[in-house]
């Protein structure tokens, strides 16, 4: 398989991995606040079997370069598309994205709708105020500052700790690499910007998220939400709003399984998104009528 590698983007650094057969339809993946592609490491194989897969650091984040501008929720949707254009990648893609990388691709329906095939959104930000204390605190001006450029061992722990239900999938492998993301120059300042955007101290913005919920409404595509029963950063009653909002989505609840299911329950991550992914290659732009459970 590919291993991630850097291409310039608008005279950007930015890391992207690649594989499976150029001729199979599109799949981009977009990981959460502070991470990196490596969220996704587990999907790459299991995807590639049957897709193109393109995974990448949100600008900022991670290995690649921050945008100039000050990050908004559009200045990172258009930072994925420029990544696009720098790819030659023109087709519609089906966009699967965790955390913020749901609402980062529901932008980018909201932007460049041509470039979005369907929508798989993983314990999705967008469907409720409520957020894990951690990252309310990062949008507080002196607290959320100093949390973002001084990351300890301890820290990134806890952070770790705290996306998974299965506790064992924090690993020394993980605390590691989140710290080194931390050391880079511009993931501090990015997640800070963040923050403070689409987050108060007392949890999401509700003016964002009522706007790109319009956008996705005005474009409809084949969607699929998905969460984890034992989410301690979005809770799992986010589904039910999502539901309400997207009706024309399918949805799915993992049972007993945190913040990202696809690291805890890999093989039915992938069964489920891959048939949802050969539905919708036959509905595309067609609402889907029929939901995966209630």
């Amino acid at each position: 398989m590919s291993t991630p590698t850097y291409i310039t983007v608008d005279g950007r650094r930015t890391r992207v991995r690649i594989g499976g057969d150029p001729e199979r339809p599109p799949v981009l993946l977009l990981h959460g606040i502070g991470r990196s592609l490596e969220d996704w490491a587990p999907q790459f194989h299991r995807l590639a079997r049957t897709q193109r897969v393109i995974a990448l650091d949100v600008p900022g984040f991670g290995f690649s370069d921050r945008p100039q501008e000050r990050i908004t929720l559009p200045v990172l949707a258009q930072g994925v598309a420029e990544t696009l254009a720098a790819l030659g990648e023109k087709r519609p893609l089906h966009l699967i994205g965790n955390s913020l990388g749901g609402a980062v691709a529901m932008q980018l329906l909201a932007l460049e709708p041509e470039r979005v095939a369907s929508l798989v959104l993983v314990n999705s930000a967008g469907f409720g105020s409520q957020v894990a204390i951690a990252l309310r605190l990062l949008a507080l001006p002196s607290i959320g500052y100093l949390a973002t450029r001084h990351t300890t061992r301890l820290a990134a722990e806890v952070n770790e700790r705290l996306i998974f239900a299965d506790k064992s999938l924090a690993t020394k492998e993980r605390v590691d690499h989140a710290r080194t993301i931390a050391k880079q120059p511009d993931p501090g300042d990015v997640t800070y910007e963040t923050a403070r955007a689409l987050a108060t101290g007392r949890g999401v913005r509700p003016e964002w998220r009522a706007e790109l919920i319009a956008a996705v409404a005005k474009h409809p595509r084949p969607t699929l939400v998905v969460w984890g029963d034992r989410d301690r950063v979005l809770p799992a009653n986010h589904l039910d709003t999502a539901r309400q909002l997207l009706p024309h989505a399918d949805t799915h609840l993992f049972t007993g399984v945190g913040h990202m299911p696809q690291i805890e329950c890999p093989d039915e991550f992938a069964e489920l998104v891959l048939a949802f992914l050969a539905g919708a290659a036959t509905a595309r732009s067609q609402p889907s009528a029929a939901h995966l459970s209630r």
